[in-house]
């Protein structure tokens, strides 16, 4: 009988698969009805028309009426537009409202990169995609929308992850480049890129209800190397889907990015060459910062450099070149559990401590299905002690002085204390913290592989994964 249910249930899966394929097909060749998108999925692929539009139509006119009329702009302005390409790196909360308004004010060209698909999780912020699209490339996500607006423009989808091998290659075939992504791998990328092409890099970032905005490698203005030679310590940065957004700021530094980039390319020129916007959403106030100039000894723009071709930016930043949650592997595997071990633990009631290390605020999302203290992860590494007396308190009230014997450890009666956060990075941490102090007390700590995302995965998949 349950060989006949795991087949039914494989035949009902193969269906459902199925049918998201079909939906996504369906929505691929649909969704543009007057011209044919393609992802491009190779640097080395033709363009298209390259001709130079010399005159405004009936339509552009129409179209481009209200900013035709700005004598900062006018047709002049317009034409160089309409003939001028940009180059979004990003389709996420960045990159989508600096493609809409590139679009809208009629750009000839827009190329978009990005690896990724879809996901609900982009919904809040990343305005041009749909529920409907989840699963769809981001990139042709972003065309697709952006060409409902204006069909006038060329887009050109890169779905694929920018590197060394492909990025000079992509950047020499525009005008001006928008950093709209989530890591310094691919912040230094870029520049150098820029750099060694001689194209404008106009850098965005946005961070929980912060904001900033900067042109690098602008009109003798400093390049990001000038500024940053060296990459921070991997574990010091923190991007949107560890440290939160509100996804309203994204969508100003993105709109402001797409200003800066005509003002660019329609010859009114940046405002932010050699200066730093900042945006404090909580304050509601707007900063600017002078920078310091170009720097003489710059690695890849100064006199004398000395980068001439594109790193390998992984292994220069020791990080990935990419805003997924990234996985730690600090502790050794007898100190972690799986959440299935850790389930099969409730089920036996094996008394134990169960220590949360996330931010308060994050407990109202969820919880595990067993009492838990709450000591954040900051608030631990600030004053070890301090945790540590508090998790003896919890213990001694919670938890017998010794454990039975388990599947998960037979030979090892000593009581146990389970950490938790929430992709189980922060409690492997945590873990390493603890386990020297409460190994004198007899005391064993562990944590749970993958945190809460696992548990969500592999013992409840009606557990919200955020």
């Amino acid at each position: 009988m349950s060989s006949e249910l795991t087949l039914e249930n494989l035949k009902l899966e193969l269906q459902k698969k199925e049918e998201e394929i079909n939906r996504l097909k369906k929505l691929i060749s649909n969704d543009i009805s007057e011209k044919k998108l393609t992802s491009v999925t190779e640097p080395g692929e033709p363009f298209g028309c390259e001709e130079n539009i010399s005159k405004l139509s009936k339509e552009d006119v129409a179209r481009y009426s209200r900013q035709l009329i700005l004598p900062e702009l006018g047709v002049k302005g317009q034409l160089k537009l309409r003939n001028s390409s940009a180059l979004i790196v990003g389709a996420g909360g960045l990159g989508c409202p600096a493609a809409v308004y590139l679009a809208a004010a009629g750009i000839g060209r827009l190329g978009v990169v990005d690896y990724d698909e879809v996901d609900l999780s982009n919904l809040h912020r990343q305005i041009l995609h749909t529920t409907h699209r989840i699963g769809l490339s981001k990139s042709l996500s972003v065309s697709q929308a952006c060409h409902s607006i204006n069909p006038n423009v060329e887009y050109i989808p890169y779905q694929l992850q920018l590197d060394s091998s492909n990025a000079l290659e992509i950047i020499k075939r525009y005008d001006v480049v928008l950093d709209a992504t989530d890591n310094v791998a691919t912040r230094y990328l870029l520049n150098d890129a820029c750099v060694l092409a001689g194209k404008p890099l106009i850098s965005g970032s946005a961070l929980r209800f912060e904001g900033q905005l900067t042109v690098y490698n602008h009109e003798g203005g400093p390049c990001y190397r000038c500024l940053f030679p060296q990459p921070p310590p991997p574990e010091t940065v923190t991007n949107c889907s560890e440290g939160g957004v509100i996804g309203v700021v994204p969508g100003i530094i993105g709109s402001i990015q797409a200003l800066e980039a005509i003002k660019i390319l329609s010859g009114i020129g940046t405002s932010f060459k050699q200066r730093l916007l900042l945006f404090d959403a909580l304050d509601g106030t707007f900063r600017s910062v002078k920078l310091r100039p170009r720097s003489k000894d710059c690695s890849v723009c100064g006199d004398n450099p000395t980068i001439h071709q594109l790193i390998d930016y992984e292994q220069f930043c020791g990080a990935k070149a990419s805003d997924k949650d990234h996985e730690l592997h600090v502790l050794d595997d007898s100190l972690r559990i799986s959440a299935k071990e850790y389930s099969a633990m409730l089920e036996k009631s094996v008394p134990h401590l169960l220590l949360d290390v996330r931010p308060s605020v994050e407990l109202d999302i969820c919880q595990l299905p067993h009492p838990a203290i709450n000591i954040p992860f900051t608030n631990l590494m600030k004053n070890i002690p301090e945790a540590v007396e508090q998790i003896e308190k919890e213990f001694e009230r919670l938890v017998p002085e010794h454990l039975p014997n388990t599947h998960l450890n037979p030979t090892n009666t000593q009581p146990h204390i389970v950490c938790v956060c929430r992709r189980g990075n922060d409690s492997q941490l945590a873990v390493e913290s603890l386990k020297s102090v409460l190994a004198e007390k007899s005391v064993t700590v562990v944590d749970i592989r993958g945190g809460l995302h696992s548990w969500g995965r592999h013992v409840d998949t009606d557990f919200p994964i955020y």
